[in-house]
């Protein structure tokens, strides 16, 4: 555990300590979010957080190769070097839109090469936890790894429309993961908790704690699609790396048989549970209205938030307790008996509906600092 707490300090450290320097770069490269119809925000906002958290999960790679359990995930394989390569392209490719926004197919090709690469390193679904453990051919799963790649990033950009939210949700998201991994990792035989999956999910926790302090409202810095699609790969290439590493007829500390082959598939696609609600509702809602699928609008799940009546702080907290809500509670029935973690949900969840139905009155809503073109606070 030792080891996963450097990398995620690590981390966490040099994103917080690059973030100021992206923004400047945002800054100087135009990367600015202007006040759009959809938007909450109130002044143009710069982007490019991504950049910093890709420079914190690179750090955490090289920190993970040099110590002494998990650099053995260095010498078995280079995967986790594929990992990176992906991590570097779909952020450039962020980055890129950030700046002069790229159109649909194009961003679509970027997110299927970052697959594709992660894929010929070695990070690829091997089998499925579908009645037992299901092989199908290689293309198949190859190409069903893109997917979960494409999925996932568009899934994390979807939901990122207030300050912290997808850093937040994405954090909740990493830490029930890696729960879950470390634990299942743990039963594995021989055991050995030092797998991918969970080396991924520690750095990716950390690089969303070392970005939430310039992100939570009022954010300076937007983390962009260089963020989003970066935080949505690193998710996918956690799930991809340990779901084909499971087998559901081991002895998961799980209430019934039925459960233990159900978890390995439902788990991975319940912590991520919010954004792909969200994203589900917004190709429902934009497909019913003759729009189409990946074109804005102004219906997410925060601005129905918003428009109850919740603060921009206060929507952001509560979309954290559902999102906790999902992925723990998802985790919890593979460790206690089915019905205290049916208890426990329940509970939390008439808890989170009163709050998200009635919200309360608070002081004024803080706004974030103008900046000029040249970076000074206005």
């Amino acid at each position: 555990m030792r080891e996963f707490l450097l990398v995620l300090l690590t981390a966490a450290v040099v994103t917080y300590l690059a973030t100021p320097l992206v923004r400047r770069l945002a800054l100087a490269t135009g990367a600015i979010t202007a006040v759009r119809d959809r938007d909450v925000h109130t002044v143009p906002i710069p982007r490019l957080g991504g950049v910093a958290m890709l420079v914190g999960f690179a750090a955490a790679v090289a920190l993970g190769e040099q110590l002494p359990y998990l650099g053995q995930l260095f010498d078995s394989s280079p995967q986790l070097w594929g990992v990176l390569l992906a991590a570097a392209i779909i952020t450039l490719l962020g980055a890129l839109d950030d700046i002069r926004e790229l159109d649909w197919m194009t961003k679509l090709a970027g997110q299927v090469i970052a697959g594709g690469v992660m894929a010929f390193f070695g990070v690829q679904l091997l089998s499925l936890p579908i009645g037992g453990v299901t092989v199908l051919p290689e293309p198949v799963m190859v190409t069903l790894t893109i997917l979960v790649v494409v999925i996932s990033t568009n899934a994390v950009n979807f939901i990122d429309g207030l300050d912290g939210l997808a850093a937040g949700v994405v954090l909740i998201a990493a830490s029930a993961f890696f729960g879950w991994s470390y634990l299942v990792s743990a039963n594995f035989d021989p055991p050995n908790v030092f797998s991918m999956a969970t080396f991924i999910s520690a750095a990716l926790i950390g690089v969303c704690a070392g970005f939430l302090p310039h992100n939570f409202h009022p954010a300076r810095l937007f983390m962009g699609d260089a963020g989003a699609l970066l935080l949505g790969l690193l998710l996918a290439a956690a799930t991809i790396s340990m779901t084909g590493s499971v087998d559901p007829s081991s002895s998961l500390a799980s209430a019934s048989a039925a459960a233990a082959l159900l978890l390995p598939l439902a788990i991975p696609v319940a912590i991520l549970g919010l954004p792909f609600v969200d994203m589900v509702l917004a190709v429902l809602r934009r497909t019913r209205a003759g729009q189409l699928p990946w074109k804005p609008d102004r219906g997410h799940l925060h601005h129905r938030m918003l428009d109850i009546g919740h603060s921009h702080r206060r929507a952001v907290l509560l979309l954290y307790l559902w999102a906790a809500l999902i992925a723990v509670g998802s985790v919890s029935f593979a460790y206690l008996p089915a019905w205290v973690s049916g208890i426990g949900i329940l509970l939390l969840l008439v808890v989170a509906i009163v709050l998200t139905r009635r919200p309360w009155q608070g002081g004024p809503r803080a706004s974030p600092p103008a900046v000029s073109p040249d970076g000074q606070t206005l």
